[in-house]
């Protein structure tokens, strides 16, 4: 018969959350799935949050729809928390989107949809992820790094006619 605690450490083995966040039913690694019609209110509210020009609802239906198009939600502790657009075709795969709600930010969130995100492209046998991101955006610049991407180029002014973006890709 087993103690209490080998019980305890038996939990944590099969499930690593820990004991406190299963009873309150949280979790520190976000749920990950393919996101739905449903989730486009609250993936509009963190689109607003994040850009200063936002994808409209039509632009999160294309995509929901596409089928060269993989739009994933993360949602953490039952709740839409950030999203990425991924999109893959042949031997090329780009992520045309990804954010996270500011309150959510600092919890690994965007890691685990970039590295969702590359998983996906891997499947769909991508050789090559790319992305662009505003030059200002020093955090998600690193976070591209530390996931694996190299800047490749400059467009100057893309974003709205003034911000440059940075181009940035990873060999898968």
């Amino acid at each position: 018969m087993l103690s209490i605690f080998e019980v305890s450490i038996k939990r944590l083995q099969d499930d690593p959350v820990c004991l406190l966040c299963r009873s309150m039913n949280l979790r520190h690694n976000p749920f990950i799935r393919p996101m739905s019609e449903t989730d486009l209110d609250a993936v509009l509210i963190i689109e607003q949050a994040s850009f200063p020009a936002p994808w409209r609802r039509e632009h999160f239906g294309h995509e929901i729809a596409a089928p060269h198009s993989f739009p994933f939600v993360a949602e953490y502790n039952g709740i839409v928390a950030g999203y990425v657009c991924l999109m893959s075709l042949y031997e090329a795969a780009q992520i045309l989107d990804i954010a996270v709600a500011p309150e959510q930010r600092g919890r690994g969130i965007a890691r685990s949809l970039m590295d969702h995100a590359v998983s996906v492209a891997r499947e769909k046998d991508a050789e090559l992820l790319a992305l662009e991101v505003r030059a200002l955006n020093i955090s998600a610049i690193t976070l591209y790094e530390r996931c694996g991407f190299v800047r490749t180029g400059i467009r100057s002014k893309y974003y709205e006619g003034v911000d440059d973006a940075v181009l940035m890709e990873m060999r898968l």
